[in-house]
């Protein structure tokens, strides 16, 4: 049910509403005087503290205990109790950010009823936290290719440890969905998740929004790396961090603790840490704008995910995901996907990855008509034009040429489509085509089409567009 720490003087005191407690389903924990106290937060946390206001022999009082508590862990729920009450030190210690009051002597039945709830609000409160921190992105990985199959069951190791992972690949290719699945199938799937976008946030507030901040009349606020305290924080395009906060975030990394600003209180965390980039991060090293022990320890397990063009094989799965997740987030019609369109879209061009993909479908789904299916002509606009660079069209070159010519420029070009549709897979490519796999090569040679140089000059096509 949860771990209570109890701080009282009086022992006999502790250990009866120890013993209350341990009957009712709880686990306690117990300390007689500050020191013990705060040892016993700091190397473990409680759901919960029962704290009397007067100690003997400690440091601090009840008060300053609650204070300090509050200020490193705030959402400790703190009830405090006391033989001297009276309105100024109830009023006190509410204002500090105690959840109750109760003079003693107490009912024991008044205090289990405070207990639990101050332990349901605070179970209402993270969740409350962990809604507002989640967004639309989803953790579904969707593919069938052999690119995808590879990166899959790389995340699937992963997910069984605790490593920092980091994830290259272009922009737009999933690089967050990647890190939300390995987080969705860890250990920590029922801790935060949360999204640090290094490239969206003003250089002179990072170290504000990582670290949070207290003081002033605004209290405490929390950063992100204390909101995603048990479970994973993301940190896309990190290369783009400034390096004043690469050295703190190192330090983080290294010690699972920092200070907010204007605070000197230590926070603790309990996080892992996932990273993306789509720069070249060793090139950033030796030029002096990354740091080399920061890559060190980021970059334990590097992944690498493939671009859309690595995966052609995938987009009519992905484009009919979309289709069916517009149709249940925003209502919109739940359309077919034609032969022509799958093939178009097989051989249109994807700077922007499945990201583009994804706005495509959900253009063609508002602007088509709801009854019929998606036609290539709905597909047509940012993203219209085909692999081959628009290299034919009938009524331009086609038009111009005899019909020998005409022919064999179509063949060429109509074959190419296809060997790019289908990943640079011949035996895929002769199948849809209805010809047999030799004569397939027979006729691409015939055309003076060399295949042993088609799957180097598609990889080098995706290269020169990352």
């Amino acid at each position: 049910m949860g771990d209570i720490l109890i701080v009282d003087d009086e022992r006999d005191i502790r250990e009866l509403i120890s013993e209350i407690l341990v009957d009712e389903g709880y686990t306690t924990q117990l300390a007689a005087n500050s020191d013990e106290a705060m040892a016993r937060v700091n190397s473990s946390p409680p759901a919960l503290m029962i704290l009397d206001i007067w100690l003997k022999d400690s440091r601090m009082d009840g008060i300053d205990i609650l204070m300090t508590v509050k200020r490193a862990n705030p959402d400790i729920p703190v009830v405090i109790i006391s033989g001297h009450g009276n309105v100024e030190i109830a009023v006190a210690a509410i204002k500090q950010g105690a959840y109750d009051f109760i003079e003693k002597p107490f009912n024991i039945d008044q205090l289990l009823v405070v207990i639990s709830r101050a332990m349901e609000a605070s179970r209402l409160r993270r969740e409350n936290q962990d809604l507002r921190r989640r967004d639309v992105t989803s953790a579904e990985m969707i593919g069938e290719s052999s690119a995808f199959k590879l990166l899959k069951s790389q995340l699937d190791k992963v997910t069984r440890s605790n490593a920092r992972v980091m994830l290259t690949g272009p922009s737009g290719s999933g690089k967050e969905v990647a890190a939300r699945y390995i987080h969705a199938n860890s250990s920590r799937a029922a801790g935060p998740f949360v999204s640090v976008s290094s490239a969206s946030i003003e250089p002179d507030r990072m170290e504000e929004v990582l670290f949070g901040r207290e003081g002033g009349e605004r209290g405490v606020e929390p950063g992100l790396l204390e909101q995603a305290h048990g479970g994973v924080v993301y940190l896309d395009e990190v290369g783009d961090m400034p390096p004043g906060t690469q050295s703190k975030i190192l330090r983080v990394l290294v010690e699972q603790q920092f200070s907010r600003l204007g605070g000197a209180d230590t926070v603790r965390v309990d996080l892992r840490v996932i990273s993306s980039t789509t720069r070249d991060l060793r090139a950033d090293i030796a030029d002096g704008r990354f740091r080399q022990e920061l890559y060190d320890r980021l970059n334990v397990v590097p992944l690498q995910v493939p671009s859309l063009e690595e995966r052609r094989d995938d987009i009519p799965l992905l484009a009919r995901h979309f289709i069916e997740f517009f149709h249940r987030s925003q209502g919109l019609a739940l359309r077919e996907l034609s032969d022509a369109a799958e093939a178009h879209l097989q051989t249109m061009r994807w700077p922007g990855n499945v990201r583009q993909l994804r706005n495509v479908i959900e253009r063609a789904l508002i602007l088509g008509e709801s009854g019929g299916s998606i036609e290539p002509a709905d597909l047509q606009g940012e993203a219209g034009q085909s692999d081959q660079d628009a290299a034919l069209s009938l009524t331009g070159v086609l038009a111009t040429l005899p019909l020998r010519e005409a022919r064999e420029l179509f063949e060429r070009e109509y074959l190419l489509a296809q060997i790019s549709r289908f990943g640079g897979n011949i035996s895929r490519t002769a199948s849809f085509v209805g010809m047999e796999r030799s004569a397939l090569h027979r006729k691409l040679k015939s055309l003076g089409v060399n295949t042993a140089n088609l799957t180097s000059a598609r990889s080098l096509r995706a290269e020169e567009r990352r």
